[in-house]
């Protein structure tokens, strides 16, 4: 019997263009692992359509069918777990994820977020950062924690922020290192290559 494939489940809100980086970066062989389901809270999200474009399962789980926000992310356990998903990748996901679940899955959900953290977390991050007039902006991979966008770095990426940026054109340039970035880190924790000592994550070299 062949070993068992490192097993991702993306959750997903929008468009789905990091969806669609993991999904390339497998598909060229420099990723091992395999997306073993996509959800959405989103009916019309275009992710949705780009996992079945790869043949991926991909679900639309209505939150409007359960009473509570325990309630819908228990309903996610489930399903992630029925799957046996190894890591649970946050790809544009736009509800922040119950204490229950960050508990359920601890160590094993990674977030895209489009800014250096620890500085902007949250949301409008391009814009908070236009308005602090920082020169460099950027993205980050990191660990979920339950408290929103605080859990170790895996990497991040820089973009030099260009005098006459806005909101957009600063965005555009920083998803180009998404794009990068988090197929990388997905690699790195599919290999088994990283440590995480206090809040330091560390990058071991392949065996």
């Amino acid at each position: 019997m062949p070993p068992k494939k490192f097993r991702l489940g993306v959750l997903v809100s929008g468009r789905g263009t990091n969806l669609q980086s993991i999904l390339d970066a497998i598909g060229k062989g420099e990723v091992p692992a395999e997306v073993g389901v996509i959800i959405s809270n989103k009916e019309t999200a275009p992710a949705l359509e780009r996992g079945r474009q790869h043949g991926v399962e991909s679900i639309f789980l209505n939150p409007k069918d359960f009473a509570s926000r325990e309630a819908y992310d228990r309903e996610l356990v489930t399903l992630l777990n029925a799957r046996d998903i190894d890591l649970v990748c946050l790809a544009g996901y736009m509800k922040i994820l119950t204490a229950g679940f960050i508990r359920a899955f601890a160590g094993k959900i990674i977030n895209i977020h489009p800014s250096l953290l620890p500085a902007f977390p949250g949301l409008d991050v391009q814009q908070k950062a236009l308005d602090h007039g920082v020169k460099f902006a950027g993205c980050t991979v990191h660990f979920v924690e339950e408290e929103v966008d605080t859990g170790p770095i895996v990497l991040q990426a820089v973009v030099p922020v260009q005098d006459g940026d806005t909101t957009e054109t600063l965005s555009a340039r920083i998803l180009e290192q998404e794009h990068q970035i988090y197929p990388r880190a997905i690699q790195l924790i599919a290999e088994n290559r990283l440590r995480i000592q206090g809040r330091r994550v560390l990058i071991q070299e392949p065996e």
